[in-house]
């Protein structure tokens, strides 16, 4: 597992994650901080992590379907794409009995805790945000766990939050 000390890419990404699932706060109580982001099923999302994530890209870690939502923090990505093992595994939530080992449909990359925020920054703070006017995250029916971010949106996020990007 990466140190999530890679050199960053200058690439930007959301990753929405449900709190009761798996949060921010699991995150920091893993070892190393790292851990890989598994159950993407959403085969727009899957071509992101697959084709696109770079060791060194940096991602806000966002706690979706929870009160309020919000971007809660930051990550890196410390290893690029490779098959979900949670598709192959019949006892994993996110089993895909479809998925071929030989031939695999679904991909995780590892996660590298950057920071928690003291606050979140949550949606409503987001939407008042002019800068955030052309987020994914805030585009009707925009429902994807992974999504690409800009440099512009990164900087407003994290002013919005009070820190710096680390």
């Amino acid at each position: 597992m990466g140190s999530g000390k890679a050199k960053h890419t200058g690439r930007f990404w959301l990753l929405k994650s449900e709190p009761g699932c798996y949060s921010i706060d699991d995150l920091a109580a893993e070892s190393g901080q790292t851990t890989f982001w598994d159950g993407v099923r959403n085969y727009q999302a899957r071509n992101f992590l697959r084709d696109d994530f770079r060791v060194g890209d940096r991602a806000f870690f966002y706690h979706s379907n929870a009160k309020p939502m919000a971007v809660v923090g930051t990550v890196s990505i410390s290893r690029a794409a490779y098959p979900d093992p949670t598709a192959f595994d019949k006892t994993q939530q996110h089993y895909d009995p479809k998925s071929d080992p030989d031939d695999p449909t679904w991909f995780v990359v590892d996660v590298t805790l950057l920071q928690k925020f003291p606050e979140p920054v949550t949606r409503d703070q987001l939407k008042d945000c002019g800068e955030l006017a052309n987020m994914v995250l805030m585009q009707k029916g925009s429902r994807l766990s992974v999504q690409p971010v800009t440099l512009q949106e990164w900087k407003a996020v994290h002013k919005l939050a009070g820190v710096k990007d680390v």
